[in-house]
């Protein structure tokens, strides 16, 4: 029976590579000159750590992250950016977390997408991914076609396609 996955993933070594291109841009830079600013990433979570002692700059530097994750072809749906902490004295930080995975209520959004077009396949949620099986080849590919161009508020991809 054909089936395919559907998963939404972000390849970590582009986002080290994005926040490395930062970090070097950070330091040449003109308008950080003499300000204390950091871009780190969260070995457990692979989130990104903003941090800069002038408030003020933290939306340049969220702003060049951004820009360098895009240009490494990092979808920016999957990409959080959480709400600024800022310090009575001017210091800031942020956190720019990286989806990975379908999470419950997106996953549950995309199946019953699908179960609403009437094909004849079943979409089941496993292990943060969805599966789709089918009878027809046909029919999957129609999911595709259907699930490509729509936005889910998250990036979609297609793997493991099995005749």
């Amino acid at each position: 029976m054909p089936s395919f996955d559907i998963v939404s993933e972000v390849d970590r070594m582009e986002v080290k590579n994005a926040v490395d291109h930062a970090t070097r841009e950070l330091a040449n830079r003109f308008d950080f000159k003499g300000v204390k600013a950091t871009i780190e990433i969260d070995p457990k979570t692979g989130s990104i750590q903003l941090t800069t002692d002038n408030g003020n700059l933290m939306k340049a530097l969220r702003q060049m992250v951004m820009e360098k994750l895009a240009k490494r072809g990092i979808d920016l749906r999957n990409v959080e950016a959480k709400d600024a902490d800022i310090s009575p004295l001017g210091h800031s930080r942020q956190e720019l977390a990286i989806k990975q995975g379908l999470d419950g209520d997106k996953a549950k959004e995309i199946t019953r997408a699908i179960k609403a077009q009437g094909w004849k396949v079943q979409a089941s949620l496993q292990d943060r991914q969805i599966r789709v099986t089918g009878a027809k080849r046909d029919d999957l590919q129609k999911v595709i076609a259907f699930l490509g161009p729509a936005d889910h508020g998250v990036a979609l991809a297609f793997q493991n396609f099995r005749d």
